[in-house]
Order: structure tokens, then C-alpha cells, then sequence
């Protein structure tokens, strides 16, 4: 007799706690190996497909495309057992492989094919491939509240429900959770209206209408304090990468105290000595992968920059690596892949992976390791066509190096008025890890090094 196995939305790692299902992989009655990627979901980081670690036929899926899921909550169902064995593949088994994302733990093949069990009709070994009675259907319809049963909710405050109603909840949806929860009302308390019980938003909403439900909960609700949107408005979730950003730009605005400084610097020099290099045949080497060059090189001078701050045991953390990160603009958003050991590479190799990862990013195929682990950024938003900025620093880094575009200007050349390339350098530090002369004799390095490249060597 095949055993139904649950399996739910896995630990992706990097603190990540919830994910936006992108594409379904598989459909009921599929028959899956172990390991086989049954879905590609969205993070805050990247988009990843999700293998699944049990073998045999989909029963159930939960969650539409577009549904944001939180860790923990249920992706499918799969009965699993020697009736539901995959030909020509593994067999499955209740025992899953553990796999988390494509990439680790057990290393199968995806299978050539896959079979699908019709609705009705027998799987191998004679299990039918119908829902289980306690899983709820793929596709279910969401009824409006106007379509909701009118007795279908009778809801009282969390603090009385007693403790032994502890146990699982019939509901999917993170959005009815947090509804309910900044209400005051408890899901135990409710009778689902979807499918098998299933909790529905409409029926959270049915029980706050409610005359006794919502006389208890008003004093828990919290005072509207945004005005009602003006017709015609357009709301855009912060969710997916567009959430993560805010979420890291109002935490370092919140917590590192940053000062920026700036300079212009002549970069002539450094434009001649890239065509120079380009002549001379090989691998082409970007202006992006020069200035990380330098940076690396000042960084090893003022290692205060390479640093984070522990507030937990109230210390500065230098760093022995230098894992740059550089903003780059793609249609998910702003991301800031990183380039490991930079101080250890060549200009030719700086630029080769920052083409690499900037394919990724547009491509939207940077695995979340990819956009992890930085200490230190490179801001070229000299691309947008302007020459300076004041950037909020990647937290928990402290600090980046900000480059306006390099444009003919005027400029006092040996004594002389001529017309040279030049380039506006802002950085912006942590004032816990340094003060003003070691973040001014940083970008001072950096900009000897811009006017005039052989400072470089020095430090080669």
C-alpha cells in the first residue's frame, strides 16, 4: 500500500524565509523520481528549482503560480512505496535523499520523461492516482466573500482559545495568517469554507464582521495611518527582490551611521592605459575591472574599509578576504553579485567574472551564494549618465566605492588649461570602523591610482 508523503517548502538558506512559486514543474498524477525538480520558486535572492527527495506519483499540489509560500508550508504530496515506483529510475522510497536545492546532496539525473496517471485510471501496481482525502486539490477556486457561506466563521480572540486547541492549521495562504493575526482572531476557531476545510481569506474576513468577533479585536487593530489611495492609484507588492532591497537599505540606514566623501580625478591616464592593454590582444579589460583592481590594492592599505560590525558583541570585524560586490541593474531589480577572492585575481580575471555574473543576473540564474557574502561594493552608476551619488552601504558592509561617468571636462593639466577625462569618486563609509582620514586616504589612493596607473605597481 503506498504511503503519502508531505513534502514542504525547504530551508533555502541565507535566512531566507518565505519564496514566490515561479512555474510548476510537475502536475498531479505525474510520476516523480527522487530528486527530480517539482518546482522553480523566486526568493529575495534568486529563482531556483526545488527538488523533491521522495520518488512515486503527485497527488496534490499546493499553491498557484504567484503564491508566496513560507518555509515549513506544504508544496506537494507524493505516494511513494514499491506501487508507485518510477520505471527505468530510482525507486522511490519514504526515506527521502535530503536534496535541498538542484546542485546538493544526491546526484540523480533528471528522468527523459516523465509519466503522467490519468484521473480514474490505475498507476503501476494498481494505486489510483487521486487526491488523498486530506490533501487539497491543485488549482482549488478561490470563492469571493460574496460566494462565502454565510454561517461559515464563528471566530473569537486568541487569548480564548484554550491550549489544548493547539495543532496544524488548514490554511496555505501567508496573507490569511497575517490577516488573522493582526486581527486578533485565532484560524483554530474557524471552519474553513474551501476544499477539505481549507481556511480562506474570505472566511477571516466574514468572522471579523462578525459584531462580537470585531468588538474584541478592535482594541488589538492598529489605527490606519496611510490615507486611502486616490482613485486611479497603483499598488506594487514589496515582495521578491524589490522587498529584500528595501528591507537591507532601511536596516543599514537604521543601524550604520555613514559619511560620504568625494573627489574628481583626472582619468585620462586610466583610459589610455586600457586601450593600451586592449591593443595588445587577449581577453578585453573593463573599466569596471580596473577600478576593482585599485580597490582591492587600497583596500590592502586600509583594511578598516574591508570590515563589518559584530553589534552583538559590540566589535569591528576585519576581514582577510576581499568578496566585492558591484551593482548591477536588471529587470528583477537591483543586484549586487559577488566576486570572490578579488585580491587575488587579475584585471583580466576581474573582468571575465564580472561578465559572467552580469549574465547570470540579467538571465535571472544567480544562485543565492552568488548575491552572499560581500565586503565591500563597487558602485559604477556612472552607466545611468550621471556623476555622483551618495549610496546607502550593502549592509552589514562598511563601505562603497561610488563611480560617476568619466566625461571631457576642463581641467588644469601641468600648469595648463586642457580638456581631460574626468571622473567623480564618492565613498561612503561605517563611521564606527574609521574616521574621516583613513576613509580620505583611501579614496585619495584611489584617485592617484585613476590619474595616473602606475601608482598601481607599487602595490602589484
Amino acid at each position: 500500500m503506498p504511503q503519502v508523503m508531505e513534502f514542504k517548502l525547504p530551508d533555502l538558506g541565507e535566512g531566507l524565509t518565505e519564496a514566490e512559486i515561479v512555474r510548476w514543474l510537475v502536475a498531479v498524477g505525474d510520476v516523480v523520481a527522487i530528486d527530480q525538480p517539482v518546482v522553480e520558486v523566486e526568493t529575495a535572492k534568486a529563482m531556483v528549482e526545488v527538488p523533491c527527495p521522495y520518488g512515486g506519483v503527485v497527488t496534490a499540489r499546493f499553491g498557484e503560480e504567484g503564491t508566496e509560500l513560507p518555509v515549513g508550508a506544504p508544496l506537494i504530496t507524493v505516494a511513494v512505496g514499491a506501487a508507485a515506483e518510477v520505471p527505468d529510475g530510482p525507486a522511490a522510497a519514504s526515506s527521502g535523499s535530503g536534496n535541498v536545492l538542484v546542485g546538493y546532496g544526491t546526484d540523480h539525473s533528471r528522468p527523459a520523461r516523465r509519466r503522467r496517471v490519468r484521473p480514474g485510471s490505475a498507476a503501476p501496481g494498481g494505486f489510483s492516482g487521486a487526491v488523498a482525502p486530506a490533501a487539497v486539490p491543485a488549482r482549488a477556486s478561490t470563492p469571493s466573500p460574496a460566494s462565502a457561506p454565510a454561517a461559515v466563521a464563528v471566530a473569537v480572540p486568541v487569548s480564548a482559545v484554550p491550549a489544548a486547541a493547539a495543532g496544524p492549521v488548514p490554511v496555505i495562504s501567508p496573507l490569511v495568517r497575517k490577516l488573522a493575526r493582526d486581527h486578533g482572531v485565532d484560524l483554530r476557531a474557524l471552519r474553513g469554507s474551501g476544499p477539505q476545510g481549507l481556511i480562506l481569506r474570505a472566511d477571516v474576513e466574514a468572522a471579523l464582521s462578525a459584531p462580537a468577533v470585531a468588538a474584541a479585536a478592535a482594541p488589538a487593530a492598529a489605527p490606519a495611518s496611510v490615507p486611502a489611495a486616490p482613485e486611479g492609484a497603483t499598488r506594487i507588492p514589496l515582495k521578491g527582490v524589490r522587498g529584500a532591497v528595501a528591507d537591507k537599505l532601511s536596516r543599514s540606514r537604521r543601524e550604520i551611521p555613514d559619511a560620504t566623501c568625494w573627489v574628481d580625478a583626472d582619468a585620462t591616464e586610466l583610459m589610455a592605459t586600457r586601450a593600451a592593454m586592449n591593443a595588445a590582444g587577449g581577453p578585453k579589460v573593463s573599466v569596471l575591472a580596473l577600478l576593482a583592481r585599485i580597490c582591492t590594492a587600497a583596500l590592502a592599505r586600509h583594511p578598516e574599509l574591508n570590515s563589518t560590525v559584530d553589534l552583538a558583541a559590540n566589535e569591528i570585524v576585519r576581514l582577510p578576504a576581499v568578496h566585492l560586490g558591484f551593482a548591477a541593474q536588471t529587470e528583477r531589480g537591483l543586484m549586487v553579485p559577488v566576486v570572490r577572492d578579488a585580491q587575488t585575481r587579475s584585471a583580466e580575471s576581474l573582468s571575465a567574472e564580472f561578465a559572467r555574473l552580469t549574465e547570470l543576473a540579467r538571465a535571472g540564474k544567480l544562485a543565492p551564494a552568488d548575491l552572499t557574502g560581500g565586503t565591500f561594493t563597487l558602485n559604477n552608476y556612472g552607466v545611468f549618465g550621471v556623476d555622483g551619488s551618495t549610496p546607502i552601504i550593502n549592509h552589514p558592509e562598511a563601505a562603497m566605492l561610488g563611480v560617476g561617468r568619466i566625461i571631457p571636462k576642463p581641467w588644469v593639466h601641468k600648469g595648463e588649461l586642457a580638456v581631460r577625462q574626468v571622473v567623480q569618486l564618492s565613498l561612503t563609509f561605517d563611521h564606527r570602523v574609521c574616521d574621516g582620514g583613513t576613509a580620505g586616504g583611501f579614496l585619495r589612493y584611489v584617485a592617484d591610482c585613476v590619474e595616473s596607473p602606475a601608482v598601481l605597481l607599487r602595490s602589484l
